[in-house]
């Protein structure tokens, strides 16, 4: 009697091996073919995030610039030497340096410029998107500002405009970023224009003004190919404006009249 319950055990223990070992090396390829596939993706995604920036539609002469303006909830503080708040002094400063591009626009209507808006607390929002020079369109804009509060997203602001810059059609590229602190949210801004600086190989350039904060914060733009300039009153922030917008970027833009040399 127990030969033949032995005999009948072993036989289960046969048929079960010869059910259940195929199946599990079929879900060992299985598992093997997954892990190769994700290792692949895992390289593609790798090559992809190393890759240099290319632009999504054809490129000619002209500039397209993404302002960046802080909303965060320090710039309902007063100006200094103001009874305003900064972000309206910000508001009005910015409006105002846009008046050389009236001029600029009437001397070289060849050469188009395109402007788009952005503004960054916690998050960041595209107000207008990168379109060619509109006055009444931005002036409207601006007067639509969201109202200060949340943290400082500067690096994010960076990252959300910059492939906007790529679907401008125009050679020349710039973030014009306006704060008044430092990055208390997302990526750092110091990591973000290191990256923008090696992908676009020196195609984007990126300038800060930094109103009624250390310039010393942002001191690594100038190791990336971009400026900062500190304004402590909203008569500096409109000088300060004024030298990046037509004293940088204007009058590089129409430097060259090709496709600017990577650096």
């Amino acid at each position: 009697m127990k030969i033949a319950v032995m005999a009948s055990r072993n036989a289960w223990v046969r048929v079960a091996a010869a059910v259940l070992l195929p199946a599990m090396l079929l879900g060992c390829d299985a598992h093997n073919a997954r892990r190769e596939r994700d290792a692949r993706a895992a390289a593609a995604r790798d090559a992809a995030s190393e890759a240099p920036y290319q632009a999504e539609v054809e490129e000619g002469l002209g500039a397209a610039v993404a302002i960046l303006i802080d909303t965060s909830g320090s710039m309902k503080e007063r100006a200094s030497g103001d009874s305003r708040p900064k972000y309206v002094v910000a508001q009005e400063a910015i409006e105002a340096m846009l008046d050389a591009t009236d001029a600029f626009v009437a001397r070289r209507p060849d050469f188009p410029i395109k402007i788009g808006v952005y503004s960054f607390s916690s998050s960041v929002r595209k107000l207008r998107p990168i379109q060619p020079y509109d006055r009444n369109a931005i002036k409207a804009v601006l007067a639509d500002l969201p109202r200060p509060g949340g943290g400082t997203a500067i690096g994010e602001a960076m990252r959300e405009a910059r492939p906007d810059l790529y679907r401008a059609g125009v050679f020349r590229k710039y973030l014009l970023v306006v704060t008044d602190g430092e990055n208390t949210n997302g990526r750092s801004p110091d990591e973000v224009a290191r990256d923008i600086w090696g992908k676009s190989q020196g195609a984007v350039q990126v300038y800060f003004v930094a109103f009624d904060t250390s310039p010393e914060k942002f001191a690594f733009l100038k190791e990336v190919g971009g400026d900062v300039i500190g304004a402590g009153t909203g008569a500096e922030l409109r000088t300060a404006l004024d030298g990046i917008y037509q004293g940088k970027i204007l009058a590089e833009a129409v430097g060259g009249e090709k496709e600017p040399v990577k650096k």
